[in-house]
């Protein structure tokens, strides 16, 4: 609390000051406070573990019912470990001894008790698990009307699509974690439910019964698991003669998904206040349409952001219990705040799972979705070597924002037609589109599927609108590049072309060209499609060696592109805005200019316009919109409170810009300064050029403990930030990266008590833009966001 009133004092005072030297602050409309925030979600995901915790009984359980012992207890404890408590927590080893104990046979309690072992700890209980499975298949309908479905047990009851639903849940994770069992029962499970659908698309609860959105949301997912199980790829493999075919059609299979989707997906339909066709199970419904969103790569229903809305919902409208942290629901077992609070929590953190990389749909026709599994079957391989939940999504570039294009931090572009649309001004707006994307951080990844000589001819073109500078042409990535071995190793013999674009401070855009016409080979996405990764396979171990050679390379280029950091999706919550301030609403605005130099100074190009977005939002700040480039021989120099440098290579000052530099900070002014991705030669020539203009002040450490490292000027409190530090790879090694925690590196030049000069050896600038990667030396991307919003805000009070 101390802290949090000596950061609003020291806003204050900058507030006052900066309003006597007529910079001004955008107070940004009434409504841009009331939205949802990361903050939020993450509070209320906390609240709601803090009670399960506390109500948790002595013995591990959450006092089952007397019919379904086990169900209670299994969802809580799925709750609490989708949140994020570890399966070494004394309350999870709790609960899960109790589990192991109970010998279950209701379908509901089964299956959540399986799907607990499944995430907790798979391989210790793996014979309890098979088990649960062939119990679980013993109670499945084998004949009648009702043929492939679930009742609550053996002899008990006729199916229903609710129990059917966490059977196959259950039986989904069971199988992943290596519990086998006959392709029959997924067979007849799928065909239960494309019988029991709807004729307007919708599910209810037996068939003939009024849809509603809890059920419909299980029909989706469940098709959505028997489909993925049972797809035949659209790859041929011939025995015969060894080869792979792509782009084959698939077995013709049902459209019932699509149906369901678009059925929920109707304005009159989609809700998150309520469950669509009923008056209760509001958290049910949330629980299951977490769960279509998640598995169908969507992140709009129809026009509606389904997290966000929901998220808003749960926290903003019907949020947890004030002195508690429960959410209560209607109905007798939502009115339950154990099972309505684990609801909740299923919604908010199996939702915030981030998003790994999104398909891009560049055309209406299915081309952009050759290989429909690719994209899930390559973050299914990415998963257990991150340790991380992740899904993937589909992007409509056509109707996307930029905004919403940045919530993906690779974009996934592959056909074998022309991407380009067929008018100039939606040509031009695309191309304008993806470069804000690029700009802004993103990643594009480009591949020509089918042999696709007009996909190839097309997307060149489309890059030349892109990057009309001449000095951005795609050129051959050498076999040296680190893309190659940002995870695993690649035999050379599967090394395909791979063609690229630096821009910035990395390589931010990939295009893997068709083979040759004389010998076309299968692309990526055919081969991850033929895939089953963490599954047994049954090809030969020649087709199996490019398959992982495929899922090898597709990993490499997600971790150089990523650098394995990825943001949770309530990160995102926060709209970014991309340029809320026009010069003309500016008067007396924030003076910060970047200094122009033969150091490299063009190798960030969006570093310091960044830097301005995050002062703009952070602080309210009024900045301009597009930061001006400065030589120091330019006498308006001398109009600007700051200057930020960057550079990657070595430099000299000529004597009149080592005179006017001296002048400037002399009178007042600060230089700001970094070296891109820890540039040694740009870090040795600065060194050398502040010697020869201050011989009598040399650059110092900034000490840990300085006020610029405190929230005395209205900044953070940087005691401890995250800087990556490369560490050395033996040949065909993992590329990887220390993380050194610790107060900033900088050093510094004081004249009268003030820095004057702040620079910092290890790289700002590339993470600024985010365009860092594993071989940057330098900070975090958030922290260095802390860290030049900290030293912008001590510059402008000193």
């Amino acid at each position: 609390m101390r802290e949090l009133l000596l950061m609003g004092n020291a806003v204050f005072r900058l507030v006052w000051r900066l309003a006597a030297w007529g910079v001004c602050f955008w107070a940004g409309s009434a409504a841009s406070g009331q939205g949802i925030t990361p903050e939020m979600v993450r509070e209320a995901i906390q609240r709601g573990v803090n009670y399960l915790r506390n109500v948790q009984n002595p013995d591990g359980s959450w006092g089952d019912w007397p019919l379904q012992p086990g169900a209670r207890t299994s969802l809580c404890t799925l709750a609490l470990l989708n949140a994020g408590v570890k399966p070494t927590d004394p309350a999870i080893q709790k609960a899960l001894a109790n589990l192991r104990k109970l010998r279950i046979d209701s379908t509901y309690a089964l299956s959540l008790q399986t799907m607990v072992l499944c995430q907790a700890e798979p391989t210790r209980d793996l014979p309890l698990i098979r088990d649960n499975v062939a119990t679980l298949l013993r109670i499945q309908k084998q004949d009648g009307p009702r043929k492939g479905s679930w009742g609550y047990r053996a002899g008990l009851g006729e199916g229903d699509n609710s129990n059917t639903q966490f059977a196959l849940l259950a039986l989904y994770e069971a199988e992943r974690v290596g519990a086998r069992f006959p392709e029959r029962n997924w067979r007849l499970a799928k065909a239960y439910w494309e019988d029991c659908q709807n004729p307007d698309g919708s599910w209810g609860y037996y068939k003939g019964v009024p849809g509603t959105g809890s059920m419909t949301c299980a029909g989706i997912a469940s098709l959505v698991i028997c489909n993925e199980v049972l797809a035949q790829p659209n790859v041929a493999y011939d025995p015969a003669t060894g080869r792979i075919s792509c782009c084959q059609s698939a077995e013709p299979g049902s459209d019932a998904v699509h149906r369901g989707l678009s059925w929920l997906s109707q304005s009159n339909v989609f809700a998150v206040s309520h469950n669509p066709g009923s008056r209760q199970w509001l958290f049910y419904y949330l629980y299951g349409l977490e769960r279509v969103g998640r598995m169908t790569g969507r992140r709009f229903f129809g026009q509606h952001d389904w997290y966000r809305e929901g998220c808003q919902q749960l926290v903003l409208v019907n949020g947890p219990d004030a002195l508690s942290g429960f959410w209560r629901g209607i109905g007798h077992a939502e009115n339950d705040p154990q099972i309505a609070t684990s609801l909740a929590l299923l919604f908010l953190s199996k939702g915030r799972r981030p998003t790994l990389l999104a398909k891009v749909q560049h055309r209406s026709d299915q081309d952009w979705n050759r290989h429909p599994n690719d994209a899930a079957k390559l973050t299914r391989y990415v998963e257990p070597r991150w340790g991380l939940d992740l899904t993937w999504q589909s992007v409509d570039i056509r109707a996307a924002s930029v905004e919403d294009l940045l919530q993906c931090p690779v974009l996934f572009m592959s056909g074998s037609l022309d991407p380009r649309p067929a008018s100039e001004d939606a040509l031009q707006k695309l191309a304008d589109k993806l470069r804000a994307y690029l700009e802004r951080g993103g990643f594009l990844w480009a591949e020509a599927n089918c042999t696709g000589q007009e996909f190839d001819q097309g997307f060149r073109a489309l890059v030349e609108r892109i990057f009309p500078e001449p000095e951005y042409r795609l050129r051959l990535l050498p076999p040296e590049h680190p893309i190659w071995r940002a995870e695993e190793s690649v035999d050379m013999k599967y090394h395909r072309p791979i063609l690229g674009i630096e821009f910035g401070c990395r390589t931010s855009l990939v295009y893997f060209p068709p083979h040759p016409a004389e010998g076309p080979g299968p692309s990526l996405s055919c081969l991850w499609e033929l895939s089953q990764p963490n599954r047994p396979s049954n090809l030969p171990a020649a087709v199996e060696q490019q398959i992982n050679a495929a899922l090898s390379i597709g990993i490499n280029v997600l971790a150089y592109a990523t650098n394995r950091e990825l943001k949770p999706k309530e990160y995102y919550l926060r709209r970014p805005e991309l340029s809320r301030t026009t010069d003309a609403l500016i008067r007396g605005r924030l003076a910060i200019a970047s200094l122009r130099h033969p150091g490299g100074c063009t190798a960030a190009p969006r570093a310091l316009r960044t830097l301005l977005e995050v002062l703009q939002q952070e602080v309210k700040l009024r900045v301009p919109a597009n930061p001006v480039e400065l030589s120091l021989t330019d006498e308006a120099l001398f109009d600007y409170h700051l200057l930020f440098m960057h550079g990657r290579n070595a430099f000299r000052f000529t004597p009149a810009e080592r005179e006017q530099l001296r002048t400037f900070l002399n009178r007042g002014g600060t230089l700001f300064a970094n070296a891109i991705c820890g540039s040694q030669a740009f870090t040795d020539a600065f060194r050398q050029e502040m010697a020869q203009i201050f011989p009598k002040t040399p650059l110092e450490r900034v000490p840990p403990n300085d006020p610029v490292w405190t929230p005395s000027f209205g900044g953070f409190d940087l005691k401890t930030v995250s800087r990556r530090d490369p560490q050395p790879t033996a040949p065909g090694g993992k590329l990887q990266a220390a993380i050194r925690q610790g107060p900033p590196s900088f050093e510094g030049i004081k004249i009268d008590g003030r820095w004057v000069v702040l620079f910092s050896p290890y790289d700002l600038s590339c993470a600024l833009e985010k365009h860092d990667s594993l071989e940057c030396r330098g900070y975090s991307r958030d922290d260095a966001a802390r860290i030049a919003i900290n030293v912008v805000l001590y510059a402008l009070q000193q």
